[in-house]
């Protein structure tokens, strides 16, 4: 599914005993609010991608966190014009991992590079704080 105009990546889904999302505020767009993700490094899988991102992002790992499923597919969304950069990406090709916290009081910690606080929520809340152009996957997914 990646390809030359898709960059390939991963989203790590948080979820409490609850069922709350673990949900991020960006760095860069203040009031934004979205799930850990990043892109998948040459040679590396997505799962392995998942779990990089994840700590790298949030600061949990395996002994915060279960892996407890995937999305069957990888989910599409194209940038906004002011977004793409040069015309040669146009959007991301992501697969979708979810997680489970061992303790509701896990506490992770923002990098402060792209995120700068969190919070657990709705999924339907978060569907509404996410940036636009990621909406519809977010959709998609956190709705089944």
């Amino acid at each position: 599914m990646p390809s030359a105009n898709f960059r390939a990546g991963v989203v790590a889904v948080v979820t409490n005993s609850v069922g709350h999302v673990l949900a991020f505020e960006r760095s860069d767009v203040p009031g934004a609010w979205q799930l850990p993700q990043g892109g998948i490094d040459v040679g590396e899988t997505p799962l392995s991608a998942a779990w990089r991102e994840l700590g790298e992002e949030t600061g949990l790992g395996a002994t915060d966190v279960d892996l407890v499923g995937e999305h069957p597919t990888w989910m599409v969304y194209e940038f906004p014009d002011h977004v793409r950069s040069d015309g040669k990406r146009l959007g991301q090709v992501q697969r979708w991992y979810f997680f489970r916290v061992h303790d509701d009081d896990v506490v992770p910690t923002p990098d402060q590079v792209e995120f700068v606080a969190w919070r657990w929520v709705e999924r339907s809340w978060l569907i509404e704080q996410v940036v636009n152009f990621r909406r519809d996957a977010y959709r998609a997914v956190l709705s089944q």
